[in-house]
């Protein structure tokens, strides 16, 4: 069956879908340091919301997705079957599968210059790469803005699981949330708060009338190619 994209979609993005860009990314590592920073003496071995990594494993996990997003847009020939093959593994047993980890002597600021040096590089390739580049994501072969908005969609969820496991709240711009809602999940609901139809999108949370999801996913490849 045919898919249609860009009708309503949700909150303050109506009819016309808003690409998602570099200073997208920008925007949410920046605002997402911003409110990790501010918590006086966290506890980065609280659970991470509902997952089961810890803070600090969150906060890892991605930086190591920006890096992974950077990566697929580097090659000369950007793979299509598979992500580019640096070595990953989980530092324990059940902890996130990742190639970039911070070293804990350097502490939560160390921490937080690995995500935002992550999160530059992402800007970086995504503003610089040609919009007809295609790389492999598991949920579709990405152009530049599908990897951009992944990367925001990482860090805004993650951050909300953070900041959960912070006992603090978090909630970031309606028109950034709407925005990666359109490009990445074209079949949301309309009509909610872009930042809770973007919770329950990623089984976060619920909205009137729809369970939290126990499945969820998103569609990374551009909307005319899926």
């Amino acid at each position: 069956m045919a898919r249609r994209f860009g009708e309503g979609v949700v909150g303050t993005v109506i009819g016309m879908r808003h690409p998602v860009t570099a200073a997208d990314v920008e925007l949410s590592v920046a605002l997402s340091s911003a409110a990790i920073r501010g918590v006086a003496a966290p506890d980065w071995g609280a659970h991470a919301g509902a997952l089961e990594w810890d803070c600090w494993e969150t906060v890892e996990h991605v930086s190591d997705d920006l890096f992974a997003y950077a990566a697929q847009l580097c090659p000369t020939n950007p793979p299509l079957k598979g992500y580019v093959p640096f070595m990953s593994g989980p530092q324990r047993p059940g902890g996130p599968r990742s190639t970039i980890f911070a070293d804990r002597a350097a502490g939560p600021d160390g921490l937080l210059q690995v995500f935002e040096a992550s999160g530059a590089l992402l800007v970086a390739m995504v503003a610089t790469s040609s919009p007809q580049l295609r790389a492999y994501h598991p949920m579709g072969i990405a152009d530049p803005e599908g990897f951009a908005a992944m990367g925001v969609v990482e860090v805004l969820v993650h951050t909300h699981d953070v900041t959960q496991g912070f006992g603090t709240g978090w909630t970031p711009p309606a028109d950034l949330c709407a925005r990666v809602l359109g490009r990445l999940f074209p079949d949301a609901p309309t009509g909610a708060d872009p930042w809770s139809t973007l919770l329950w999108a990623t089984g976060r949370g619920e909205l009137p009338g729809r369970a939290v999801l126990s499945r969820w996913r998103w569609y990374a490849a551009p909307h005319d190619e899926i």
